[in-house]
């Protein structure tokens, strides 16, 4: 026994043998399913609203019949959206592309960059609001600094996988710029190109959320109108989100964007007038324990001792992370065959294709706030929202992968299909998509915490509210931590023989 994945000649599946490859999986799974079994008890699952079934009437009635009519400059925050996350993301490209070319060599670079990948958008924009106010500075550099994270770790990959056989044609001596330009660049602009079209629409959910800590973007009327129980407002402002992600491989061609960059770089302004002393005391000061700024080491120990007991917080944050990775996984199982062309018919492939487009264009927090108003405060929200996101974008990435597989069983039923040819070949895939997803889930999982639920998030957003920026620092601090720490278990844990993530354009 050879303990393998292996794919056997003339047929277009994978057969188990040993205990190696399919084993090590099988045990992956059954750890995950057993660890949120056991923990489930533990989180508060309640549904706490009288009328659940009722306000998800009102709200489907608020989305089948807009109120197209009672917007207030759809357009404006439409365009500003826009702006936003088209120069958001040109920023992270600019700030990550010369990271990129050091990631691999130094390691206080790949240790920054995971830093500020770790702390969400919604975070850094806290932080800037304090300085920029709701302006457009705040919203571009929120967008801008965790995306240069980001493109410099996926650019560095992205290069380390070109073939060796163009960089050693060129004569001894060649410097590194050079070498990049005529043996790198070429054979890697496509897959640039393409991470950076999806980092763009990632950005376009980014700077909708921006609207949830008041910046005038589509997320901020249509979070008003939620509130407000303005459904009909909100369906017309949800179509035009969904309108927007739908169209934009036609207004987001390449010949376009200079049109959009110009026309936005109107919209973001006016710039706020920032006096450089408040700027730097904010940075060098405010965000600081002032015992930690005097040496006073006693005084900082007073200071840690006023911080609120994080081990709840902490716990939370990391069992909702846990129960959204494996429900992610639970729906991806579920829904991905909806999407495939090998079993159902044209209708029914519609309509499964559309599901996953209506939950992975829907970011994590818009969802948690309308399961929060449907079904009270509680971890449930944030836990459906989580699986349902995550779980719909694997389903998308491993359908599309389904469908270039060429089964070798004719005349074997769906059941059969899935269960003896499909699923085998792709479980390893779908597992390494989900521990991929576990350090963005983890930190999806520490904004929901401004929706009120007891996360890390929940005391990050309420000292920021009391201006409690030291404390508001140190724990972002904390959760960078718990998202680095995660990230680091999951490249352990993640397959490695598997072909759906073999791109990086794909995460």
């Amino acid at each position: 026994m050879s303990g393998d994945l292996t794919e056997r000649p003339g047929h277009g599946r994978y057969w188990w043998r040993g205990n190696s490859t399919g084993l090590r999986l099988v045990r992956h799974t059954l750890v995950l399913l057993a660890l949120a079994v056991v923990m489930a008890p533990f989180a508060d699952l309640a549904v706490l609203t009288r009328d659940p079934w009722g306000e998800l009437a009102r709200m489907a009635q608020g989305l089948a019949w807009p109120a197209w009519g009672s917007l207030e400059s759809p357009l404006q925050a439409l365009g500003l959206t826009v702006a936003v996350a088209l120069w958001g993301t040109l920023g992270g490209m600019l700030l990550g592309f010369p990271l990129a070319m050091l990631f691999s060599r130094s390691r206080l670079v790949r240790a920054g960059c995971a830093f500020v990948r770790a702390i969400h958008e919604l975070f850094w924009a806290l932080l800037f609001l304090q300085v920029f106010g709701l302006s457009a500075a705040t919203a571009l550099m929120a967008l801008a600094i965790p995306y240069a994270g980001i493109f410099a770790k996926v650019y560095a990959e992205i290069l380390e996988q070109i073939p060796g056989a163009p960089h050693d044609a060129l004569p001894q001596g060649v410097g590194r710029l050079s070498r990049f330009i005529y043996a790198e660049l070429p054979l890697a602009w496509a897959r640039l190109s393409a991470y950076t079209r999806y980092r763009f629409e990632c950005g376009l959910r980014a700077s909708v959320l921006l609207g949830f800590v008041g910046l005038p973007t589509l997320g901020f009327q249509l979070e008003t109108a939620f509130r407000e129980g303005r459904y009909h407002d909100a369906g017309a402002l949800l179509w035009l989100f969904y309108l927007l992600i739908a169209s934009l491989p036609w207004w987001g061609h390449r010949r376009l964007l200079p049109l959009l960059a110009l026309g936005g770089a109107f919209l973001l302004g006016p710039w706020p007038a920032v006096e450089g002393g408040l700027l730097w005391r904010f940075i060098s000061q405010d965000i600081w324990p002032p015992a930690l700024l005097e040496g006073d080491w006693r005084g900082l120990i007073d200071w840690l001792d006023r911080i609120p007991d994080l081990g709840p917080a902490i716990g939370n944050t990391l069992l909702l992370g846990l129960l959204g990775s494996v429900g992610a996984l639970l729906v991806a199982l579920a829904l991905w065959p909806l999407a495939c062309r090998h079993f159902g018919n044209p209708a029914t492939r519609l309509a499964g294709r559309g599901l996953l487009i209506f939950l992975r264009s829907t970011p994590e927090l818009m969802l948690a706030f309308f399961f929060l108003l449907l079904l009270g405060p509680s971890l449930l929200p944030a836990w459906l929202a989580l699986a349902l996101h995550n779980g719909a974008l694997i389903s998308f990435l491993v359908a599309r992968h389904a469908d270039a597989i060429t089964p070798g069983m004719p005349g074997v039923n769906a059941t059969g299909r899935l269960a003896y040819e499909l699923l085998p070949r792709l479980y390893p895939g779908i597992l390494a998509l989900l521990y991929y997803r576990a350090e963005v889930i983890l930190r999806e999982t520490a904004i929901l915490g401004m929706l009120g639920v007891a996360t890390l998030g929940y005391y990050i957003d309420e000292n920021f509210e009391y201006l409690l920026f030291d404390v508001a620092f140190f724990l972002l601090l904390v959760t960078a931590a718990l998202n680095i720490a995660v990230d680091a278990l999951s490249r352990r844990l993640r397959p490695k023989e598997t072909a759906i993530i073999d791109d990086p354009c794909q995460r």
